[in-house]
């Protein structure tokens, strides 16, 4: 429904979140509102199945963010690990973190692979509900491994507001949890897999 912005309502104050703190957050209340039936969007009653079509377009653009988010961490932890050195090389040439930015560009590109099915799907008009939900766990599972993994290629310093990597971290976490979290995608991507076999 489109509810008037003269309907008797409040907006809650701002949410001070962990990250993404640009996103003004704040909820909203409606008491004893009116909708006329000139504002009801869709056949009544049917909300949740346009909300859950919805996900399937909003979906991939969760995970498009977190893509952004995994590529920010590893292009971080790469540009550090030239520049900090312990016992007289760069700390990429050490085999322990040349493993991490490996795992990183790995998750990187496996989501961005998940992600842009997804998207192809949706703009070619299949349904791509399991491609969506995929896309947007994985694009999840990378951000929050890379950033995760770029506080520790930084070492002491990425724990240190000084240094960037700390707020990706702090970023990343949402995205587990909007348009779904985790647990809600595993469970679609199962129903959906299943569906091939019943």
């Amino acid at each position: 429904a489109v509810v008037s912005t003269q309907s008797t309502g409040t907006v809650g104050r701002k949410e001070w979140n962990m990250g993404q703190r640009a996103s003004d957050t704040r909820g909203v209340t409606f008491d004893d509102v009116v909708v006329p039936s000139e504002n009801v969007v869709g056949e009544p009653g049917g909300g949740f199945k346009v909300a859950m079509r919805c996900f399937d377009k909003t979906r991939p653009t969760v995970g498009a963010m977190s893509l952004g988010l995994a590529r920010r961490a590893l292009d971080e932890a790469s540009k550090y690990s030239i520049e900090r050195k312990t016992m007289g090389k760069p700390i990429f040439m050490h085999q322990a973190v040349s493993f991490m930015l490996a795992d990183m560009a790995m998750r990187y590109e496996l989501a961005k692979l998940a992600v842009w099915r997804s998207c192809t799907d949706y703009d070619e008009g299949r349904r791509n509900t399991y491609y969506a939900s995929i896309g947007k766990l994985y694009g999840a599972i990378a951000a929050n491994k890379n950033a995760s993994d770029a506080v520790q290629v930084f070492g002491g310093n990425g724990y240190n507001k000084d240094y960037p990597v700390e707020k990706l971290m702090r970023d990343a976490k949402i995205f587990q949890i909007y348009e779904g979290t985790d647990q809600i995608q595993k469970l679609i991507i199962a129903r959906e897999h299943m569906t091939r076999f019943l």
